[in-house]
């Protein structure tokens, strides 16, 4: 029996629950069950062949060793070419930091402005790792909570009215996982607006999902906000545009205050991405991107599909889903609770589904549905659960 110690904060340290229900989901299934997996929030599409020739060729071509640890400058200029292309921004390379995956810069965010004493404020329902490494930093977590019938999108004076002088940071995410929401300009602008009266807070902008957006919707990056240049962080990366969840290769633009910290944390970290990543990387951005116009398509038609269905359910309701590829239902009518409607569509159907309080306290009531599964599993899944209820 080891006497060993651990550190207060690790009890602070929360984890990401689609990962937890995959575990089940797989273990059912090395059981021979059928299960359908709508909870994992990844592409069923494969990263497309001229991405992963390029990783090869990079392996083949002795790209072995270690690589800057912002990431390679060829690489960096090709993701300040395509911010430029797709949002008309310009960027300094050099504000570019390229990471294993997009919650490093989450973390290395938090961390840069969290401390006891200080405000990080997050969405809620949002992306579990927000609230888990603000605990972990030892700041206190103020949930900007996101409502039904506001299409999941925060209300600027909402936002606002919350800092304080103990506000570092505000995390913003639209396309938003779970929800789907997506925040219109109007709400932006207002955001924006306010925050030159608090000269003192930083914000991060989660772009992950930036080019799968439904219904005619656009995306508004925050980048093309001049007045807040110098204390925005944009994450964005390519796990979900080129189906490279595995791939683990993501960026941020950093404010040139905060370039310097961001690089000596990657070298504590990580040291660099690895350079095979970061060459294909660098082929998804200048290739063709008809694979990712096609992607983006066909979870169009799953959305459509999957929410319609969901909306004919007993005791179910669920909104439009703007972007990303999730579906966030109301399931109060059914008499479950988040996670009583998460296990029981598991164990009992056969699907797998994520628990709205999975993503914090403002979920009760609702799941997170990933449609990144083909049409004809979604239908089967849904006709389970219609059975069930």
């Amino acid at each position: 029996m080891s006497d060993l110690i651990f550190a207060d904060s690790l009890s602070r340290l929360g984890t990401e629950s689609a990962f937890m229900v995959l575990a089940r989901a797989g273990k059912l299934a090395a059981q021979g069950r059928d299960i359908i997996n709508l909870g994992i929030g990844q592409p069923d599409f494969q990263t497309p062949d001229h991405i992963v020739e390029a990783g090869i060729k990079a392996l083949k071509d002795g790209h072995h060793g270690y690589t800057p640890a912002n990431g390679l400058p060829v690489l960096r200029e090709a993701v300040a070419a395509d911010l430029n292309r797709r949002h008309g921004v310009e960027v300094n390379p050099d504000n570019v930091v390229v990471v294993p995956g997009g919650k490093p810069t989450m973390f290395f965010a938090v961390l840069m402005f969290g401390q006891p004493g200080t405000e990080i404020m997050y969405p809620n329902p949002g992306f579990p790792i927000y609230e888990s490494v603000i605990k972990y930093s030892g700041a206190t977590p103020v949930p900007i909570g996101l409502k039904e019938e506001n299409g999941f999108a925060f209300k600027a004076e909402d936002v606002l009215s919350k800092i304080t002088d103990k506000t570092r940071l505000i995390i913003i995410n639209s396309p938003a996982n779970p929800t789907g929401g997506v925040t219109p300009k109007e709400e932006i602008d207002k955001l924006v607006k306010g925050l030159l009266d608090h000269p003192h807070v930083a914000l991060l902008s989660d772009e992950i999902y930036s080019q799968m957006l439904y219904g005619g919707r656009e995306h508004v990056s925050l980048l093309q906000y001049p007045e807040i240049r110098d204390r925005l962080i944009m994450l964005d990366g390519w796990s979900k545009t080129y189906a490279m969840t595995g791939w683990r290769l993501g960026y941020a633009v950093w404010p040139d205050a905060a370039v310097d910290h961001v690089t000596r944390l990657c070298i504590n970290d990580h040291s660099c991405v690895n350079a095979s990543a970061q060459y294909a990387g660098l082929a998804a951005l200048t290739g063709p991107q008809d694979a990712v116009t096609s992607m983006v398509a066909q979870f169009d038609k799953r959305r459509e599909a999957i929410v319609s269905m969901l909306n004919a359910l007993p005791g179910v309701r669920c909104a439009d889903a703007g972007g990303a590829f999730y579906a966030f239902p109301n399931i109060e009518g059914t008499g479950l609770s988040a996670m009583e409607a998460q296990n029981r569509f598991l164990d009992e159907a056969g699907v797998a589904t994520v628990a709205g309080t999975s993503f914090g306290a403002w979920g009760e009531g609702y799941l997170r549905f990933s449609y990144a599964n083909s049409l004809d599993n979604i239908e089967e899944a849904i006709s389970r659960i219609r059975k069930l209820l």
